[in-house]
């Protein structure tokens, strides 16, 4: 593979992430106007973004991740692309609460196709000292995100609507598997001998079925802390901050979708970027191979992140708020190159994909599906006594989770070594790391 073709891999699969999130950074700035239209409640909205769209992401995620394992990971990325880019136009055309679940599941999954096969196909080109670098620079997909999604779409959603707003944020995703399809190239299909005593393994009885495969996850410490990890970070970023948030600064603070979609645009892409992008840069120059430290810096990084939303929904100065969530994104977005690159590297090279999709399986169908389903509920349990300051006063009440995520990183940090030594002595031989280089 050449240098162009291997920033190309990098600079696809990252704007395909991006794209992925930006489906949810959309929904979460226009649930007001979808409730004011639909007539919903928040608990219905919370469904819609939580369990509505965890239930089928996970549930799809694993059999996509399995052949992923084995397959064409580039076949699988550019199709799942194309698929959540439709189901995302369509959700501009709904009309009512059961169009919008049944469309909004097609968009689950389709992006359920995304982050297992790209992972495992970037870690196939990425040694362990260099994984983390790696993964930062593909994560930045996630803040920028914000910029279509949040920015973009804060401005569509104001001028043209929310229907109009899908409809237009669905486009680039077609473009984008075109793309991948036609221009990222799976390494598998050059090694055809492996590729074909593969097949043959898997016809005559699956050398890593997928119930010996969650065993073996199952009996790795590190595995363990991480998945446990990950699904509380889900439930409060994705399900909590990310989905309620700016509903919170529209109906507290009386914010426009467009002027709060500038504001997170300098927190999660600006801020975010530079945490993702610093993080990751970081852990190179300083704690390559030393995923112990890494976990424990993590775990710092995460408290102060909970600590610092508390802060956000008691403050009564809207621009307050707004600058202390700025401050806070890079603590949030600056341990996803470590979180990815320790989770690739403590698991031997055929369980990877599959090992993702299990951690998105439970972070999705617990943690996000349950976390925004618990604010919406909670939110209107308080109601009757608070008011619009409802959702206020539930979220501060979840946000000490986070502390509850950083115990774990913590505990991973002391198994990691040990974990790691032996996933690499489980790996096939024919595994070629290194091969690309940023």
């Amino acid at each position: 593979m050449t240098p162009q073709r291997k920033r190309t891999l990098l600079a696809i699969t990252m704007a395909i992430l991006a794209f992925n999130y930006v489906d949810r950074q959309v929904l979460a700035l226009v649930l007001e106007s979808i409730k004011s239209e639909l007539h919903l409640s928040d608990s219905q909205l919370g469904f819609l973004s939580g369990m509505a769209f965890a239930a089928f992401y996970a549930s799809m995620g694993i059999p996509i991740a399995l052949r992923a394992d084995r397959g064409n990971r580039v076949s699988i990325i550019a199709s799942t692309t194309a698929l959540w880019s439709v189901f995302v136009m369509a959700c501009g055309i709904v009309t009512n609460f059961l169009g919008l679940f049944l469309v909004r599941a097609g968009v689950a999954v389709g992006e359920a196709g995304c982050i297992p096969p790209a992972q495992s196909l970037l870690s196939d080109f990425f040694p362990r000292r260099e994984r983390a670098r790696a993964f930062a620079i593909y994560s930045l997909g996630s803040p920028l995100s914000v910029i279509a999604g949040g920015f973009g779409a804060g401005w569509l959603n104001q001028y043209y609507g929310w229907r109009v707003t899908f409809l237009v944020l669905g486009c680039p995703g077609l473009l984008l598997a075109i793309l991948a399809r036609v221009m990222l190239h799976e390494p598998r299909l050059r090694a055809r001998p492996r590729v074909e005593a593969s097949t043959d393994t898997h016809q005559n009885g699956s050398r890593h079925p997928f119930l010996d495969v969650a065993r073996a996850l199952a009996a790795n410490v590190t595995f363990r802390h991480l998945l446990f990890a990950h699904t509380i970070l889900y439930f409060f970023i994705y399900g909590v901050v990310l989905q309620w948030q700016p509903t919170f600064f529209i109906r507290t603070h009386g914010f426009a979708t467009g002027e709060l979609g500038t504001y997170q645009l300098l927190s999660w892409a600006v801020m975010g970027g530079f945490g993702t992008y610093a993080g990751g840069e970081l852990i190179h120059r300083y704690l390559a191979n030393d995923e112990s430290r890494q976990l424990r810096l993590m775990a710092v990084s995460i408290a102060i992140f909970g600590v610092m939303n508390v802060l956000i929904y008691l403050t009564p100065n809207r621009y307050l708020a707004i600058s202390l969530m700025v401050l806070a994104a890079p603590f949030y977005t600056g341990i996803f190159g470590s979180l990815f690159a320790i989770n690739q590297s403590v698991v031997p090279e055929e369980m990877r994909a599959t090992a993702v999709a299990l951690m998105l399986f439970f972070a999705n169908l617990l943690g996000m599906g349950l976390g925004g389903l618990s604010v919406g509920i909670l939110s209107d349990a308080l109601a009757s006594d608070y008011g619009k300051d409802s959702l206020r006063y539930a979220l501060i009440a979840l946000s000490p989770g986070f502390l509850w995520c950083g115990v774990h990183f913590w505990l991973a940090a002391r198994t990691a070594a040990a974990d790691i030594a032996r996933a690499q002595h489980l790996s096939l031989p024919g595994e070629t790391p290194g091969l690309f280089q940023i």
